[in-house]
């Protein structure tokens, strides 16, 4: 009897290695076909979706939006036609800034739609689409405490999600400026924001819009303060794609020229930035910015 346990066990051991290859198999098997070709034979694009709003989140009825996904979903419409497709599924995967470049890169994902800072660093991992947004990282502290620039911040602690470009700006500044900081890497925005509010550090980086979002969603945004002295220079948001496939990013990028080109493009932004937020039942009242409008123009 005991024997036969053992047998059985050995048996369940080999279906799971065998399951394990079989989907490790079919995974490398459509690595391997274009992104465009596995799009037209699934008729199904998967795009990564976050945690960010106003630009990807889950909205009050369960359904994915945002600005990028706005943006993300025309593109597939023009997918769609380009391949010839009656029908042109989109499976939605969550994505953290820790694992995004991860599931892109594994095939998880074919395009992440959200809020993805286009730099050096990452451009040797992914490649990115046209810009859809353009930054600059501040830091956001309680008002009270009167921290408005860089130098303010010396020997004091600030708080940086992992995953996001952030750690690498506020580590730099740290060294150019030798400002002896203690910084603190957490997984979400959200628990970085939220550890300044609990006193916690005493100051979170991050991108400006993203900031300004946050503290407008928070209970009591007149608590906070954002510093008048930035961490970065201004810098492009883009939709990660994998690298070296290039029909597909040109065929997104195409999409994008002529949404940007259309009569549609301010109405789109309208929504997320000049209007109230939905689910969020705030404005964020943020203009488009000269670089987003000279891009709408020239499309490049």
């Amino acid at each position: 009897m005991r024997e036969r346990g053992k047998r059985l066990y050995r048996t369940f051991l080999s279906l799971l290695l065998l399951l394990a290859i079989a989907e490790s198999s079919l995974a490398r098997a459509e690595l391997s076909i274009s992104t465009l070709e596995r799009i037209r034979q699934t008729e199904t694009l998967r795009i990564g979706y976050g945690i960010t709003p106003p630009f990807s989140y889950v909205g009050p009825d369960g359904r994915i939006i945002g600005y990028s996904i706005d943006l993300c979903e025309r593109v597939a419409q023009a997918l769609q036609a380009q391949l010839g497709l009656k029908r042109l599924n989109i499976e939605y995967v969550f994505r953290t800034p820790s694992n995004r470049v991860q599931l892109l890169n594994s095939g998880a994902i074919d395009i992440e739609c959200v809020a993805s800072t286009n730099n050096a660093e990452r451009r040797r991992s992914v490649a990115f689409t046209h810009s859809h947004f353009f930054v600059t990282t501040y830091y956001v502290a309680l008002a009270k405490n009167n921290l408005r620039t860089l130098t303010d911040l010396r020997g004091r602690s600030v708080s940086v999600a992992l995953g996001t470009v952030n750690v690498s700006q506020i580590t730099q500044v740290n060294r150019e400026k030798m400002l002896n900081l203690s910084i603190v890497a957490v997984d979400t925005l959200q628990k970085a924001f939220d550890l300044v509010g609990q006193e916690k550090v005493s100051a979170f980086a991050m991108d400006d819009i993203l900031l300004y979002t946050m503290i407008a969603a928070s209970p009591n945004p007149q608590d906070y303060t954002i510093s008048s002295e930035p961490v970065s220079e201004q810098m492009p948001y883009g939709f990660m794609v994998r690298l070296n496939d290039d029909d597909f990013r040109e065929a997104v990028n195409t999409a994008l020229r002529n949404i940007y080109r259309s009569a549609e493009m301010n109405s789109i932004y309208s929504r997320w930035f000049t209007q109230p937020i939905p689910g969020k039942d705030i404005n964020l009242q943020w203009p488009m910015s000269d670089s987003l409008k000279a891009l709408t123009i020239t499309a490049e």
